[in-house]
């Protein structure tokens, strides 16, 4: 294992990022088939086909089927996803930027969705969720560029593989609009667009395949049910980097930055909360037990974490707040996601409560006293709540604390160790590399606007058009 991990980090610090095991999905497909076989007849006198056939009926046994149930939910999960970014996502951010910038803002999160959606089809799941030869254990290959070979009779699991690349698509695009909150209100258009392309080709592929597509971190052992490290901690550490590389917006700590529409950023936020099912529970690929564990470990973490956030506020402040309130919201589903299949409620109660109370330390001591601008407190609250989450994984997966247990011969200890080492390598593979992308395009185009542009508004600008009129 020590040598893996050395070639691992060797591979990060040299940038062989060069295109040329299980996902999740697999795993599904995987458990089914052991189920199938514990539970399957034994041969007997009485079923000679078997006695004679032995390798055929497991042949047949073993092939995948097409389940409808599962197939309509699976779909299901996708749209909800896809809520979560537009409107969702695109209105929580908008809310709590300047009235000046809140449709440059929108126009981010839809044009990205847009943007990675082909890159998706064209390469990115390919290179995600393939075999990558050699390099494998980093990058998927290239046997499905194009969605080559993916017919409509092509199955991953008992789902369509449409099904399954179009909801891993949904990941994609989510996870670059997320770090859109770090810079908000001061990058250029065009430099958003160049970087989220040269991110998701150089970060999202490679940690999804590390991590679901059977590379390093899959092979090792750790477990992010949909997203932990994938998505939030991955995005939360691009966002910390744009922030500190971009500087901080003109005229912060010395001018009102107060969110422009609190019922925007409420009704946003609440579409993320419901659509955050179709995240979680979508995850499973399946409409089963372990989906209904999800489903529970959602509403509660993220109950749990607005109670949490709240309190604190009001005892820290001396009243609570609609923006805490979201706040410690989103904190919850951040944590609950890498967890929500492994831990049981009373588990998920408690992850969400402790995330909520970091995160708010995170985002009110941590940014002041280390002087960065993240903006809509991406790291502070996806960054950090990503990582107590993918800890808290290991430690709530016991059965004595109500989660469903380790793998045979795997302890506490050994899973948290491994899920530390997960959450290390993506803070380091996302750190790097997310500072090279951010200085790339600065050389190419120039990240940050001009200060008159700032001044005016990236609204119109950028844009031409302004989101509201007197």
């Amino acid at each position: 294992m020590m040598k893996k991990l050395l070639s691992m980090f060797a591979l990060v610090a040299a940038l062989g990022l060069g295109y040329n095991s299980t996902t999740f999905a697999e795993e599904a497909v995987v458990t089914t088939d052991a189920v199938a076989t514990e539970t399957a007849p034994v041969a007997t006198e009485t079923a000679p086909a078997a006695e004679m056939m032995p390798e055929a009926v497991a042949t047949e046994e073993a092939a995948p089927t097409l389940d409808a149930g599962n197939t309509a939910w699976m779909v299901m999960a996708t749209i909800l996803v896809l809520l979560m970014i537009i409107p969702g996502l695109a209105l929580f951010y908008g809310g709590l930027v300047r009235t000046k910038n809140m449709l440059s803002v929108l126009m981010q999160v839809f044009v990205i969705t847009a943007m990675v959606s082909v890159i998706w089809a064209v390469y990115g799941y390919s290179f995600a969720f393939t075999d990558g030869g050699s390099l494998n254990g980093y990058i998927g290959g290239s046997s499905k560029v194009f969605l080559a070979g993916i017919t409509p009779d092509s199955l991953s699991g008992t789902i369509p593989e449409y099904v399954f690349l179009t909801f891993q698509l949904t990941f994609a695009a989510i996870t670059p609009a997320l770090i859109v909150g770090g810079f908000a209100e001061r990058m250029k258009f065009s430099a958003v667009l160049a970087f989220v392309a040269l991110w998701v080709s150089f970060v999202y592929i490679p940690v999804a395949h590390m991590v679901w597509g059977g590379g390093v971190l899959a092979e090792l052992g750790a477990k992010d049910f949909a997203g932990g490290t994938v998505v939030h901690i991955n995005a939360g550490i691009a966002a910390l980097i744009g922030a500190i590389l971009l500087g901080k917006r003109i005229g912060y700590g010395k001018e009102s930055m107060t969110p422009h529409s609190m019922v925007m950023t409420m009704i946003g936020a609440s579409l993320l909360w419901v659509g955050w099912f179709g995240f979680n529970v979508g995850s499973e690929l399946a409409a089963d037990g372990t989906a209904g564990l999800a489903l529970i470990n959602t509403q509660l973490a993220t109950a749990a974490a607005v109670m949490a956030w709240i309190f604190i506020e009001w005892l820290a402040r001396g009243k609570p707040s609609m923006l805490g309130g979201a706040s410690g919201a989103v904190a919850g589903l951040v944590a609950i996601t890498p967890a929500c299949g492994f831990i049981g409620p009373m588990g998920a109660i408690l992850l969400g409560f402790v995330s909520s109370l970091v995160s708010f330390w995170a985002v009110t001591s941590l940014k002041g006293k280390l002087g960065y601008d993240d903006s809509l407190d991406v790291f502070g609250i996806h960054g950090v709540a990503g990582i107590i989450g993918a800890i808290g994984t290991g430690v709530f997966m016991s059965t004595g604390l109500g989660g469903v247990g380790y793998a045979e011969g795997v302890t506490m200890s050994d899973q948290v160790t491994t899920q530390a080492i997960a959450v290390g390598v993506t803070i380091l593979w996302a750190g790097v590399v997310s500072f090279i992308i951010y200085k790339v395009v600065d050389v190419l185009i120039g990240l940050r606007v001009s200060e008159e542009s700032e001044r005016e508004g990236l609204d119109t600008t950028e844009h031409g058009e302004r989101a509201y009129h007197m």
